[in-house]
């Protein structure tokens, strides 16, 4: 086999799966496994993968673990973030904190928007790296390996210290006594993004309603306006029409 044919094959096995073995690849390519580690050794050195004992592994950044196939109600969160980004005007600062609808909306941003935006999800700012009028700025901490966010009071300290034309809340729960979280670390994260902000929007996929975690974020009269994939007019969303929330 041609070694640009051999080397197009090492690649596609390990981007598909994440890190493959040179004993394997010796044996699947039937060259000798000097052959493969020499194959390495060139791709490595050009950037194409990362040699380890063994074998080899994706360069590729794992920041795009959030992906299509393993983000739950899709759907429901595409139509979350249309509506969303329909509130956006150039120049506004945004704060946007972790989660996949918020990366859903991040992803239907307006190409040509002029704004400015703060976040401290890691997926979030990769995805708002590809918009060229966006000044983007991350918010450093220790991250919290599982859902790619910063957290700590390095974080809260920071947000502490900025003023937004809207923060956009991913939510992990709302019922008639607001917003609330699963983590207690990320509740003061979000805690601390509403109190910088002029305007609260609460994004949440309509499995969330009328559910109550752990730490209370905020009440319904705190938010300005809660957007989810449901039509405002369902009685799901009774209690938060009552309460004088902007459906959308």
């Amino acid at each position: 086999m041609h070694k640009n044919n051999r080397q197009k094959l090492i690649l596609e096995q390990i981007n598909a799966l994440g890190k493959v073995y040179s004993k394997s690849l010796a044996s699947d390519l039937k060259v000798s496994e000097d052959t493969i580690r020499r194959d390495f050794n060139e791709l490595s050195k050009n950037g194409m993968l990362k040699k380890v004992h063994g074998g080899a592994e994706s360069v590729k950044q794992k920041l795009y673990y959030y992906n299509d196939n393993v983000i739950l109600n899709n759907d429901k969160k595409e139509i979350i973030a249309k509506k969303a980004a329909s509130m956006i005007e150039d120049g506004m600062v945004l704060l946007i904190s972790g989660g996949t609808t918020n990366l859903a909306f991040a992803r239907l941003l307006p190409e040509n928007l002029k704004a400015t935006v703060y976040t401290y999800c890691l997926p979030i700012a990769m995805e708002l790296t590809h918009y060229p009028n966006i000044d983007l700025f991350f918010i450093g901490g220790k991250i919290e390996k599982r859902a790619m966010v910063t957290i700590g009071v390095d974080v809260i300290s920071k947000i502490s210290t900025l003023k937004a034309d809207i923060c956009f809340i991913g939510t992990g729960s709302i019922d008639q006594d607001g917003v609330s979280e699963e983590s207690y670390e990320v509740s003061c994260i979000k805690r601390a993004l509403i109190n910088s902000s002029e305007q609260v929007v609460s994004l949440v996929t309509s499995d969330k309603i009328n559910v109550r975690q752990s730490h209370h974020i905020c009440s319904l009269t705190e938010l300005n306006g809660l957007v989810t994939d449901l039509d405002p007019s369902d009685e799901k969303l009774r209690i938060f029409k009552d309460s004088k929330v902007t459906l959308l």
